[in-house]
């Protein structure tokens, strides 16, 4: 069983339980998807980059990703309607709980100078988006193969409608979100 769903069972939902005053373990928040995003824009140009792109981001996600394709074409960009511009994965389950753990206590820790990620990115509805400058904190990618480094955003799906919840949820998987200064 993935480390993060056991602590999730044994002690996340106990403790969120108690915080929020619940005793029906259905009405807490839980994680039920995260999505990667790598959007390409310089795959107009070279082919290859989505290539290498969707390779580097199913290596990090452990599955297949889905490449995106535009839907209008954006005469500005030099864009037509169905190129080729980005990839994503959706990752639910056991998968997803294996990500979030490397992510948090493998990937983030390697980005220099990090302070923690952003406590204000909730969109609202219990998402919290986040974005990585580099595919290479990852401990999937081999640095020497990379020809050029490539972000990505992260969206946290929660079952939540608050953004308290699902910080507090986030928290207790050992999310480092960055203290803010008054």
């Amino acid at each position: 069983m993935a480390r993060l769903l056991d602590l999730y069972n044994t002690e996340i939902v106990p403790a969120l339980g108690k915080k929020f005053g619940r005793t029906n373990r259905l009405s807490l928040p839980k994680l039920s998807k995260i999505v990667l995003n790598m959007g390409v824009g310089k795959a107009l140009q070279d082919k290859e980059r989505i290539k290498h792109a969707a390779a580097d981001l199913g290596l990090i996600a452990g599955q297949r990703p889905q490449i995106t394709k535009a839907r209008v074409a954006v005469s500005g960009f030099r864009l037509r309607e169905n190129n080729e511009i980005g990839c994503r994965v959706t990752i639910r389950g056991k998968r997803m709980f294996e990500f979030l753990d490397r992510l948090i206590h493998v990937a983030l820790p390697r980005i220099r100078d990090f302070r923690g990620v952003n406590p204000k990115s909730f969109d609202g509805n219990g998402n919290y988006s986040m974005g990585l400058t580099e595919q290479l904190v990852f401990p999937e990618i081999d640095p020497d193969k990379v020809s050029f480094t490539q972000g990505m955003d992260i969206t946290f799906v929660t079952t939540t409608k608050n953004d308290d919840e699902a910080r507090e949820l986030l928290r207790m998987f050992g999310m480092p979100f960055r203290e803010e200064t008054k």
